[in-house]
């Protein structure tokens, strides 16, 4: 609390109250955390006015009415997803007032509201729910000892269209999670290149780049499973276990007789549970350095040199 205008009517009361009964300007504001001018200033305008309410301002008339700052609330909560710039051309073809981009967002602020990035998650039926909830009960007493022996391992598409995630939405504080405030994503379009890698505790496998076709289970055995991951579990011992998601290249029958010929056992994974896989962090990090590059990537291969350079750099 550092000025005069943000002192409510009962507050300016009770100090008038102190200093008519003999207190120090000096223990008031210790005891309020105020600035001496803050309680000079009050003092010196009941002394000279016999009253506490501030005299109104002589600035800059406000830009927006009561009614127009309600009806920008109500927009921004209806659509969350448009900016401010959007917002107030909206508020100029309803009511014919023209508001600057700044002006609403400051009006945003006034209501609670702020721009941040959506919270994104995968559609869950209530059936995805209550499987889920008891895949991490059972899993919350595992030690760290048992983690470290668990490969975890996905695919994921890298595009030179940048994603939804740079996008803000308008919301209030602590209302991340309410679902008008997420944003359901099931597929990432406009992938053009495969990439597949792992990570442990204590290490990681080389990112593996698919340019051309889809990866079956053929390619899964040839190109992953026989030259990377049988290594880290010879690596680590009888006690590896490798995750994998449910995708079907990696059910297919020639896979599970290959991780049985080689002794690799596989954790039990849920379906629809790509945002339980750690490793989501990992390509997280990875598309952040990316979107930080200058000159961005322009061309497929400029973008997996770029993947290759920037994987191999993640502590």
């Amino acid at each position: 609390m550092t000025n005069h205008q943000r002192l409510d009517d009962l507050m300016r009361w009770r100090i008038v109250g102190r200093l008519e009964a003999g207190q120090s300007q000096v223990e008031i504001r210790r005891e309020f955390n105020l600035t001496p001018s803050v309680v000079c200033n009050l003092w010196k305008h009941f002394q000279d006015t016999g009253s506490i309410e501030r005299k109104p301002g002589q600035g800059r008339p406000r830009a927006t009415k009561a009614t127009e700052d309600r009806y920008l609330s109500f927009i921004a909560r209806r659509n969350r997803g448009a900016t401010a710039s959007q917002l107030s051309r909206d508020l100029d073809v309803a009511t014919g007032s023209r508001v600057s981009r700044v002006t609403a967002s400051k009006r945003f602020h006034e209501t609670g509201l702020f721009a941040r990035r959506p919270a994104v998650c995968v559609p869950l039926t209530s059936t995805n729910r209550r499987v889920r909830l008891t895949w991490c009960r059972e899993q919350r007493v595992w030690s760290m000892d048992q983690w470290a022996t668990v490969l975890f391992t996905d695919e994921s598409l890298f595009s030179l269209n940048t994603d939804s995630r740079r996008t803000f939405i308008w919301r209030e504080p602590g209302t991340r999670y309410l679902l008008s405030n997420v944003r359901e994503i099931d597929h990432y379009g406009g992938g053009v290149l495969v990439g597949w890698a792992g990570i442990m505790l204590d290490g990681r496998t080389p990112l593996l780049v698919f340019e051309r076709g889809t990866v079956t289970g053929v390619r899964y055995r040839d190109e992953i499973l026989e030259p990377y991951v049988r290594l880290f579990r010879g690596a680590v011992g009888p006690e590896f276990i490798l995750m994998d998601d449910n995708a079907r290249p990696h059910r297919a029958l020639l896979v599970d007789e290959f991780l049985e010929s080689e002794d690799i056992r596989q954790m039990d994974w849920l379906d629809g549970s790509k945002d339980l896989n750690p490793i989501e962090h990992g390509w997280d990090v990875l598309g952040r350095a990316i979107a930080t590059r200058n000159p961005p990537p322009r061309t497929i291969q400029e973008m997996r040199t770029a993947f290759l350079n920037e994987w191999n750099q993640l502590s």
